[in-house]
């Protein structure tokens, strides 16, 4: 059975995490990075798109 997730949802609940922790570093600003641009779809929201489908899809394979 497979069960799908927003990149949306899953950028924002990553980043609500690690700005509750205090967290602040590398990881939280990509992760606040591409919940903006998934959530505006600006007009680098399609490479962004490509590449983390590319990313998905390679790890579905392994």
């Amino acid at each position: 059975m497979a069960i799908t997730i927003s990149l949306v949802f899953l950028f924002g609940l990553v980043l609500f995490f690690l700005l509750r922790s205090g967290s602040l570093g590398y990881g939280s600003a990509f992760t606040a990075a591409g919940f903006g641009f998934f959530l505006a779809s600006t007009g680098a929201a399609g490479p962004i798109n490509q590449l983390a489908s590319s990313v998905i899809d390679a790890l579905s394979n392994l």
